[in-house]
């Protein structure tokens, strides 16, 4: 009887996951193989699609404009996931200490809510080196005006502090729920023992916050390589380059001069470095285990 009734809880599961399977399967998993397979023809989107093997991905790795988009998203991905994972653990860290306003965490995810084209154009506007308005406050302040956009020095640390402040406070709450997971005693005993705020954060909060704080690195990761949205709206993979990461790599060769058999292959090889970097920093953080257990 006991067999039998864990054989129909499992049939019942199935039928339960069966909508999420048939959706997976047609938007993620046929899209997948297609996109394999595309990998290994001439596809231009202007012609059948033939049979060439691994022609793509061996003329990929002789093109150095494929190696150096991934080098501007590597560049994007430090500064991007550096600035935003540090202030949003600090943001984490005061709200947990000091107040659990819903007011506050409400006003940190509206950033968040914004779609990302109508940041990137706020942004390029206030950015802008001529009218807009910090650079009219630095000239204010007899500063010469800075191109944030358009100077190949500051490019990318602007579009990497433009998607700091839209993500920062979703990332913020993410951690700041892990942290409501951790048991109130363990403050109390260590500011009995004189331990102060920093020295509980670095010695209670950072070691049981691991497993959160692996699930946040590695969203953060395949979010940040899969930049896009601010770059076509702001600089278009300038100047001279800049700018252009992976992801715009990938839109140009397909939409722009119709390789979509060459953009499938550099995709393909995107989504393997993504599983690897994944794999890696999940050993690295320990990611399956939590000293709470």
């Amino acid at each position: 009887m006991r067999a039998t009734k864990r054989r129909d809880d499992r049939r019942a599961a199935w039928w339960f996951l069966l909508p999420v399977l048939v959706g997976f399967t047609v938007f993620y998993g046929y899209p997948a193989v297609r996109g394999l397979w595309y990998s290994v023809t001439d596809y231009t989107m202007l012609n059948t699609p033939s049979y060439v093997g691994a022609e793509n991905y061996t003329e990929l790795m002789r093109d150095s404009e494929f190696w150096h988009s991934l080098l501007v998203t590597g560049w994007y991905v430090l500064l991007n996931i550096g600035s935003q994972t540090i202030l949003a653990l600090g943001l984490a860290a005061l709200m947990h200490r000091l107040t659990r306003s819903v007011v506050l965490r409400a006003t940190l995810l509206l950033p968040w809510l914004v779609p990302n084209v109508t940041i990137g154009l706020l942004w390029m506007w206030l950015l802008d080196t001529n009218l807009g308005f910090l650079n009219h406050l630095l000239g204010t302040l007899g500063l010469g005006p800075v191109g944030f956009l358009s100077d190949a020095t500051w490019a990318m640390p602007s579009i990497a502090a433009i998607n700091t402040w839209a993500y920062t406070g979703y990332t913020a709450l993410l951690l700041y729920a892990g942290m409501l997971q951790i048991p109130q005693h363990l403050y109390e005993s260590a500011a009995i023992d004189g331990a102060n705020e920093f020295r509980m954060f670095r010695r209670i909060t950072l070691p049981l916050l691991r497993p959160v704080l692996a699930l946040v690195l590695v969203v953060s990761l395949i979010g940040s390589f899969q930049i896009f949205d601010t770059i076509a709206v702001t600089t278009k993979g300038d100047p001279v380059g800049a700018t252009r990461a992976i992801y715009y790599f990938i839109y140009e060769e397909a939409f722009r001069f119709f390789h979509l058999g060459y953009a499938a292959a550099a995709a393909i090889c995107l989504a393997l470095i993504l599983g690897v970097l994944t794999v890696i920093q999940m050993r690295l953080l320990r990611a399956s285990r939590s000293d709470l257990a």
